[in-house]
């Protein structure tokens, strides 16, 4: 999965940052939505409710460290995915985060 988000920022695919995945989601662009294993609750609540209420699946990663460091960023808790090839991958690679009950 690290080796697919690596790939998919060299190519410009991918969205770093709570904020930033905010707003590609509210702009249609993001396919799927990876989340640090132990991201923090705030910003899984900022980021989940919104791509659930477009239909943008939602996938953990590994830790918020693991993916920085493959990123070449401190620590990453939240990466949007553009391209929908590269959200197909990482979809098969992770399980998807269960929805909020």
């Amino acid at each position: 999965m690290l080796g697919l988000l690596g790939l998919g920022l060299r190519a410009g695919h991918v969205v770093i940052g709570v904020d930033g995945v905010r707003r590609s989601i509210q702009s249609g662009q993001v396919r799927c939505v990876v989340f640090a294993s132990d991201a923090s609750p705030r910003a899984v609540e900022k980021v989940m409710r919104l791509a659930q209420a477009q239909g943008v699946p939602l996938v953990q990663g590994p830790t918020a460290d693991e993916m920085g460091r493959q990123l070449g960023r401190p620590p990453v808790m939240v990466v949007g995915v553009r391209d929908r090839a590269l959200a197909v991958g990482l979809g098969r690679l992770a399980r998807e985060v269960p929805e909020e009950e």
